[in-house]
């Protein structure tokens, strides 16, 4: 599969390209500046670009970006990606005196970022970490995703079978994405009070 990774430069999009690349996806890091896609391609073995041309001609589109720059981004690209799906993997997060707590947005951000796009949207990977995904074995935990198209879904599902030991589980419709954002918030919190590296694994499916 060819995968482009938006926002790739960071830890994020770094660690999952490099695992990409490792299960042997075609893999194009985006950046708003050519030079940077480059420089960090040049250190994984993959392609870099702009995230306009990184999005071109490739089966999946990973939107990487912090949350608050997500819907600017999309918006950006809408007629560079055109109908090739989205996978978004960010979460909103409040961090509070209290601990991490989920956006209190209504819907979830890969809800509003479909309004956003010709191309249909999916969530995922949003209990995967970029310390986990930058170890040298796969992190052993399931990876989830959720979405309203299901040849979308399929690509990402096959393209999350490859990051993780455990298994890539269909978590039902878009709708269902605010609550695999949330679950970042509780991952975050238990890492914070635990010293950890939180995974999640789901028992009673065969």
């Amino acid at each position: 599969m060819r995968v482009s990774i938006v926002g790739g430069t960071g830890p994020f999009g770094r660690a999952l390209a490099a695992r990409l690349h490792a299960a042997g996806h075609e893999v194009v890091v985006g950046s708003r500046e050519r030079e940077r896609a480059e420089a960090a391609a040049a250190e994984l073995g993959v392609t870099g670009a702009t995230n306009a041309d990184a999005v071109a001609s490739v089966d999946l589109v990973v939107l990487a970006t912090k949350a608050d720059g997500a819907l600017d981004t999309v918006r950006s690209l809408r007629a560079e990606m055109g109908s090739t799906p989205v996978l978004s993997v960010a979460s909103e997060l409040s961090f509070t005196p209290g601990g991490v707590l989920p956006t209190a947005e209504a819907r979830s951000l890969a809800e509003r970022l479909q309004d956003e796009v010709d191309a249909p949207v999916l969530a995922g990977l949003h209990s995967l970490a970029a310390a986990t995904l930058a170890h040298d074995e796969p992190p052993d935990e399931d990876a989830f995703v959720c979405g309203d198209d299901a040849e979308a879904k399929e690509l990402a599902l096959e393209l999350a079978t490859g990051l993780v030991a455990g298994r890539a589980l269909d978590a039902g419709p878009l709708a269902s994405a605010r609550a695999l954002e949330g679950m970042t918030a509780v991952i975050v919190n238990l890492n914070k009070r635990y010293r950890g590296h939180a995974g999640i694994r789901v028992t009673g499916i065969p």
